[in-house]
């Protein structure tokens, strides 16, 4: 990990290196890029690239027009086009665009949410935890987070009616709490999307590659009170792109990152988590692919999924070389050394502490994964009846007594996904229940007790069709019904599926008790207090992990040298012509054929930076010291998978669509005049 630098002295502090980062709003290293690249970082301008960011369900997205109007990644709006498309009509292949604004259609599940406040407590949490033992301070503490966020929405609501969602926030692995406050757009539609052919163009084996020409950008609107949403804080947008070498910023929120974990948890992951993932995924990619070789509608129905499982294939295995690289991992031990050298803590060792937890963890692993992780249960429907089936349970209980999932502040978003109509495949879903099924056999094994119930007289592909064909779940009024009905309603549902998930939820929530127990609360009782003597040594001149919250870095646009040949930083629109086979994922779709004579080939089309970004930066602006979106961020270079664990700053790359190609797009190939018209105004 490269946060950390030997040092044998509390009043040293550290900066992070080169473009390294994923910075808060309120504590941006200003100075440093002022000092760095003579660009001026004010309060006025983070405060406007902050509200002009938006975290969706699953990526990041901007704000581009005072109507409204989102830009982010075409594969981030992948699962809307699911939704809205059929068996014989997939958007993803053909693509969308909303040429009135009557016509833009809504993503059921989507969410739009913009940072507006975060307000610092730790001190509360601090308070309720104090002279607690681990177990119990595990419980206060979750307790006293869902207490604030609820406070936090109930006097919201009284000063401010409207959709203000508060969010709990971990930084620094318990060195710091925030309650961020949100405003939401829950009504979200579809704008513009291109074919998959050229919004992915080059498919898996271009992903995590660069140079590269995968079209990656979508279009969706806000809406509020059913009318484009009036959003006066937003970014124009410089269809110029930048110059090489140019200081550029990137807004978004990045996932998650393992940066500031002990190398007994990242040994967990080496050793346990990632090889387990990777086989089943591994598998279940296979039967993917030959379920949409029967016939191109099955093709159609599994695109999404697969390009997603193929997509964490590649990085999992990354991951894994990097925890395989023994001079990182002792880098990793020096620092970790390094910091032990001047704790000064009392009580337990924090590091040892956490490897004792992690020990139990593995000891633990496969149950809590099969069951209460539900990787034996891969299927919506399933999801569905868990949601029903835990919600009329957690409902029941006060609020600061529920699972942190089943809360106040949680259960809108729920509903959301109840009430969605989401088209459920049958043949789909016997395909991954009856899989996970098999999988969950194999690995705890066919005397394990609740394998034994489910399965001694089933098959894992007889029971998963079963299960498929007698539910009703995929009917969302049904759902609604059982929601609205509460407790009462769920328990007394015959529904198989409803009926699976109760029958594993006293053992299921059995195992997360353990490991509630024997792994969280023992480990978040040390990592506090391994970030309490690491706030002593750094302060606050070390960013915190990611944690899909709002982060800002910053880079420049920069090629790197790969086994001794310089890449630029820049491709252009011929290449992508050049390397067009006619057949996917190197197709080129008609569209663009058709009017190939009248396109500009010099166009730039993808831009590579040092911006430290990892999953969930997905659909993030690139920014300019202007102000001015100058790239739209949708991957990484194969050396930015480590990201996760430390940064490499002499190959990391992030890589982003550039500017001019977008405009390209949209006046030439689309004849998207209007949105061209919004976009420039």
């Amino acid at each position: 990990m490269r946060v950390f630098v030997l040092i044998l002295s509390l009043t040293l502090t550290i900066p992070a290196l080169a473009d390294e980062g994923m910075w808060t709003f309120d504590n941006f290293p200003a100075s440093t890029v002022q000092a760095t690249y003579g660009a001026t970082v004010s309060a006025p301008w983070l405060d406007h690239v902050r509200l002009s960011t938006i975290r969706l369900t699953n990526c990041t997205a901007s704000f581009v027009s005072p109507d409204g109007l989102i830009l982010t990644n075409h594969h981030c709006v992948e699962s809307c086009l699911a939704e809205l498309s059929s068996k014989d009509n997939s958007l993803i292949d053909r693509g969308f665009l909303a040429d009135d604004r009557k016509l833009e259609r809504r993503c059921s599940t989507q969410l739009a949410d913009v940072l507006v406040e975060m307000v610092d407590v730790t001190p509360n949490v601090v308070k309720a935890i104090a002279g607690l033992d681990d177990k119990t301070a595990n419980t206060a503490r979750k307790k006293i987070l869902t207490e604030l966020e609820q406070s936090c929405e109930q006097a919201s609501a009284k000063s401010k009616p409207g959709k203000l969602k508060c969010q709990a926030v971990t930084l620094y692995d318990g060195g710091q709490y925030f309650i961020y406050k949100y405003k939401r757009y829950d009504d979200v539609r579809l704008v513009f999307a291109p074919e998959a052919d050229i919004a992915a163009f080059g498919g898996d084996p271009d992903n995590f590659q660069f140079p590269r020409w995968s079209l990656d950008f979508s279009m969706l609107r806000a809406y509020e009170h059913g009318k484009p949403a009036k959003t006066p804080n937003h970014l124009k947008i410089d269809f110029a792109g930048p110059r090489a070498d140019e200081v550029v910023f990137v807004s978004g929120h990045p996932g998650t990152t393992q940066r500031l974990e002990t190398r007994a948890q990242l040994e967990f992951e080496r050793d346990m988590s990632l090889p387990n993932s990777l086989l089943r995924s591994a598998e279940l990619r296979g039967r993917y692919i030959q379920f949409g070789r029967t016939k191109p509608a099955d093709e159609q129905l599994v695109e999404a999924p697969l390009n997603n499982l193929e997509n964490g294939i590649k990085v999992r295995r990354k991951l894994l070389d990097a925890l395989h690289d023994d001079a990182l991992m002792a880098r990793k031990a020096d620092d970790e050394k390094a910091l032990r050298a001047i704790v000064q803590t009392a009580g337990p060792d924090p590091w040892a502490q956490i490897e004792a937890a992690s020990g139990r963890e593995r000891a633990i692993y496969l149950p809590y994964t099969f069951i209460e992780g539900a990787t034996g249960f891969n299927s919506i429907l399933f999801r569905f009846a868990r949601l029903l089936v835990r919600g009329a349970e957690e409902r029941t209980k006060p609020n600061t007594a529920r699972l942190r999932e089943y809360t106040e502040t949680a259960l809108p978003r729920i509903e959301q996904q109840l009430s969605a109509r989401i088209p459920v495949y049958a043949e789909v879903e016997v395909l991954t229940l009856s899989f996970s099924l098999e999988r969950m056999r194999e690995w705890l094994g066919p005397d394990h007790p609740l394998v034994r119930r489910l399965l001694s007289n089933d098959s894992p592909d007889s029971l998963a069709t079963r299960l498929v064909a007698e539910t009703k779940l995929d009917d969302p009024m049904v759902r609604k019904q059982l929601w609205d009905g509460g407790k009462a309603a769920v328990d007394a549902s015959r529904d198989p599926m409803i009926e699976l998930a109760r029958s594993l939820d006293t053992e299921s929530r059995a195992i997360r008790k353990q490991f509630d127990d024997e792994v969280e609360a023992p480990v978040s009782a040390a990592s506090e207090r391994i970030a309490a003597e690491r706030f002593k040594a750094y302060g606050t001149h070390v960013y915190p992990d990611a944690t899909f919250t709002l982060r800002l870095n910053y880079g420049t646009v920069q090629g790197w040298v790969e086994n001794g040949t310089p890449i630029a930083p820049f491709t252009h629109l011929d290449r992508a012509f050049e390397r067009a086979t006619g057949v996917s994922p190197f197709k080129i779709p008609d569209s663009w054929m058709k009017v190939k004579s009248q396109l500009d080939m010099q166009t730039p089309f993808c831009i590579s930076t040092t911006s430290d970004i990892v999953g969930g930066n997905s659909g993030s602006p690139l920014i300019n010291a202007q102000g001015r979106i100058v790239g739209l961020m949708f991957d990484g270079n194969i050396h930015s998978i480590s990201g996760d664990y430390w940064f490499d700053a002499a190959k990391n790359r992030a890589i982003a669509l550039h500017p001019a190609i977008i405009h390209e797009a949209l006046a030439k190939v689309y004849g998207a005049k209007a949105l061209l018209a919004e976009l420039s105004d």
